[in-house]
């Protein structure tokens, strides 16, 4: 099993208690797709806003044992009436947040989580 720790937008931190990330993780579907064994959650974030924190959380779920390191979905994504479409997220620094975070902790990173917009492949982010 491939040990993975997400990482949460603050901006949605108070409104999304993750349940659909946790499932489509322990469903092995969305952005957990590619787990031939499937996954073990290790531990949960939230990135304080302007992801000045993100280095210092991904060396600690480094050091807890992660893995991979997913970015929510919503940080990079937008929800409509007619479902996910990519762009206007909650993060507009999202691309240098997972790259911070590769960087930081030697992980690969991964943009992707649950509510994939539809032909979205998740982007990993992989440094060193």
């Amino acid at each position: 099993m491939t040990k993975v720790a997400i990482i949460r937008c603050e901006k949605n931190a108070e409104r999304c208690p993750l349940t659909n990330c946790f499932k489509s993780m322990y469903d092995g579907i969305n952005g957990f797709s590619g787990y031939d064994q499937g996954c073990r959650l290790v531990g949960v974030m939230t990135c304080r806003c302007p992801g000045d924190n993100v280095s210092a959380l991904a060396e600690i779920l480094n050091k807890k044992g992660a893995e991979v390191i997913h970015f929510c979905t919503c940080a990079f994504s937008k929800k409509s009436k007619d479902g996910w479409s990519l762009g206007q997220g909650l993060c507009e620094h999202m691309d240098r947040i997972v790259e911070q975070a590769a960087r930081a902790s030697g992980l690969p990173c991964v943009k992707g989580t649950a509510h994939l917009p539809p032909g979205y492949a998740p982007e990993v982010v992989s440094i060193g």
